[in-house]
């Protein structure tokens, strides 16, 4: 299997489920050189704070240019994230928010939940950092007006992936070559390190 080297570092930030073995997200970990991942939340899975302080610890291991890859929920704790913290990383790859305004499937934590365990209001500034956000013609989780809404609002660039879901093992996605497409276009990007 070929690696994959990147002059930043990829800091990969999952959803909700964590670590899924047949994720693309998890595929993509064996393929880089360099990358961390945000560990699996012991205890207070639901609660945002406690996912923003696991982030910013694993942030802090590391050093040089940082480009972040965060899948559905993970997108969120990002924007929280960025929004208490001044770092400059390099760029970040978005894939699937969901929209926390939305109704989503019953085996998903409900908007009530979601507000008691900190995830709203969500952060609508600019990023200060580039960023793109992929985006899905039928994910159940998010309309792609709303994703559009959602990128416009952070200034990122808005990719439309097509019918692919949720971008998860669920909707046949294990392995994603786009992702290490993105990662290396935003590898390209200069002047942003992490301080």
């Amino acid at each position: 299997m070929e690696k994959i080297f990147t002059q930043a570092t990829v800091l990969i930030i999952p959803g909700l489920r964590d670590h899924v073995a047949e994720h693309w997200q998890t595929l993509l970990e064996t393929r880089l050189v360099k990358v961390r991942s945000v560990p699996p939340a012991e205890s207070d899975k639901l609660n945002c704070a406690n996912r923003v302080q696991r982030i910013q610890a694993e942030f802090e291991k590391m050093s040089g240019p940082v480009i972040v890859v965060a899948h559905s929920a993970g997108v969120l704790m990002t924007l929280h994230w960025a929004a208490q913290y001044s770092h400059l990383i390099q760029g970040a790859l978005l894939v699937t928010p969901p929209d926390l305004a939305a109704q989503w499937p019953e085996n998903y934590p409900s908007p009530e939940t979601l507000k008691q365990e900190g995830w709203t209001p969500l952060p609508h500034q600019k990023l200060p950092f580039p960023s793109i956000v992929v985006a899905s013609s039928n994910d159940h989780l998010a309309s792609l007006a709303a994703v559009k809404t959602m990128a416009t609002a952070w200034g990122s660039e808005l990719i439309v992936a097509g019918a692919v879901g949720h971008l998860n093992p669920a909707s046949g996605f294990g392995f994603w070559a786009q992702a290490e497409d993105l990662i290396k276009r935003l590898d390209l990007i200069h002047g942003h390190v992490a301080s």
